[in-house]
């Protein structure tokens, strides 16, 4: 069965979402009149008295760009004396307020937060630090080391160091590093040669699978490097790489690995997927939903509606509405925007 990752034509062409950065692809703008000041005497006036009124929080809060939420922030607190995050929990809770909390936290702030979620307790939840360390830029995984060390006033990759072992927390430590090669320039000499020792390591060895040569070639290359990379192995392998890992590999090294090569291939179509996942089946995993709403709300958003109705035939927000219900829903449907 072939699936949407094995077709790579016109891959190495195409613009990586890597550089989409605060880019023009997100849901959520700026908005134009727009006053500190009167967002958070609207936002008291809400939660204020019995009952919440919800929909002005949403309305409010979905409709302003994270930057401009952190200035209702401030503006709250001047004028009540309280801090915005406090009446918000206070008034809310369960899903609507974990999503509502999301929304006023800037975004390093909030991957650090779900970083140290993912390592809490007794194991780690390995998707979610898998998510985020393979779907960031450079750029986003040291505004991360950043928060992580002023809320923790720990080190990143020791805390990660100290928490897994073996070849997964290899991998995921060089993507914690944020020192992947930007370079934008591709050696075709360079990608045949890495194709050719990622198929030595593996698909042509009878002795098991050399994962350090994965590990360190997916990890440190530069995007548009593996791209190339990915076609030339392709035409050695017979296969593509992604196939290869998944008939390589095992366990979470491999769900890391498979995820970095779907990264290089194409974020929104990523993100698309792991939302789908999110909502199949019996019950909903609210936790990656909201994260990915609102993470990817400004930068690329709008790519992976489109990728996600290419994929499964039917909107974004439709499948929204029809897994989720009440506030949550509403809010949610706020952030996807509209319908495709």
């Amino acid at each position: 069965m072939t699936s949407l990752w094995d077709d790579l034509e016109g891959l190495v062409d195409s613009p990586s979402s890597f550089s989409a950065e605060g880019g023009n692809r997100g849901t959520i703008k700026p908005s134009e009149n727009f006053n500190a000041e009167e967002d958070a005497a609207a936002i008291k006036k809400a939660v204020e008295g019995f009952g919440t009124n919800e929909k002005v929080l949403i309305d409010v809060l979905t409709q302003r760009s994270n930057a401009q939420r952190q200035l209702i922030g401030e503006a709250y607190q001047k004028a009540y004396g309280r801090t915005l995050e406090k009446d918000l929990k206070g008034d809310t809770d369960g899903d609507m307020e974990d999503l509502l909390v999301a929304l006023i936290t800037p975004p390093a702030i909030y991957d650090c937060h779900e970083v140290e979620r993912a390592m809490k307790g007794i194991g780690t939840k390995d998707s979610i630090l898998i998510e985020i360390f393979v779907s960031r830029s450079n750029q986003q995984i040291k505004a991360l080391q950043e928060a992580f060390r002023r809320e923790t006033e720990k080190d990143l990759v020791s805390e990660l160091d100290s928490e897994l072992s073996g070849d997964f927390a290899k991998a995921l430590i060089l993507l914690a590093e944020g020192n992947r090669d930007e370079s934008t320039t591709v050696d075709g000499e360079k990608a045949k040669q890495d194709a050719e020792t990622l198929y030595s390591a593996g698909e042509k060895t009878r002795w098991g699978t050399d994962e350090s040569k994965f590990i360190d070639i997916l990890c440190r290359r530069s995007i548009s490097q593996l791209r190339q990379t990915l076609v030339e192995y392709k035409n050695i392998s017979g296969k593509t790489l992604q196939q290869s890992i998944e008939g390589e590999m095992t366990g979470d090294l491999e769900e890391l690995l498979v995820a970095v090569v779907k990264c290089v291939k194409s974020v929104p179509v990523y993100f698309a997927e792991r939302l789908h996942e999110s909502m199949k089946g019996g019950g909903t995993d609210e936790s990656t939903l909201d994260r990915i709403m609102v993470s990817r709300s400004e930068i690329d958003l709008l790519d992976i509606r489109a990728e996600f109705k290419k994929l499964y035939n039917r909107s974004l927000l439709s499948a929204l509405d029809s897994d989720l219900s009440g506030d949550h829903g509403e809010c949610l449907k706020a952030i996807c925007g509209g319908d495709d």
